[in-house]
């Protein structure tokens, strides 16, 4: 069963897809949709919809307030060495997980490569301590998306 971030998230996407791209929501509304408080509405905003995932996201407060959210246009983050920088020399699992969902997201990475990906920069397989990880982690995704980037290039 999902959790209720994780139906937030599909109901707040969802609503981008049919929208154009670009939607405008009141914090109460969604929290009285799915019963939770306004705090969870701003904790899956703040943590899934980033602009490493590829969205923009406004905020106005107030009695009016709205959160609007914008996904990026895909060209403006899969150039491939601005992709490399953002990873740089470390990189945190959940950073590290972003940018694996947002090039599967538009379709840079199948949902098998994407899975792969996942796995191979996961805690529980990189089993070192910090700051070890990080910097592991952040080799092994640019050296795999480098390749991944190389092959879709060239395969094309």
């Amino acid at each position: 069963m999902k959790s209720t971030a994780d139906l937030i998230e599909t109901y707040l996407s969802e609503l981008l897809s049919r929208s154009g791209d670009v939607i405008e929501v009141q914090r109460s509304e969604l929290a009285e949709i799915f019963s939770c408080v306004p705090s969870q509405i701003n904790y899956v905003i703040a943590t899934r919809f980033t602009p490493l995932r590829g969205y923009l996201v406004e905020s106005k407060r107030g009695g009016g307030g709205y959160i609007r959210i914008r996904r990026i246009a895909s060209q403006h983050i899969n150039e491939i060495s601005q992709l490399l920088r953002s990873v740089g020399d470390s990189i945190p699992q959940k950073e590290a997980e972003g940018i694996i969902w947002r090039l599967e997201s538009d379709s840079i990475l199948s949902q098998r490569e994407a899975s792969l990906l996942r796995v191979a920069v996961s805690r529980d397989t990189l089993l070192l301590p910090l700051p070890e990880r990080d910097i592991l982690r952040a080799r092994l995704l640019s050296s795999m998306l480098a390749a991944v980037y190389g092959y879709r290039s060239n395969d094309s």
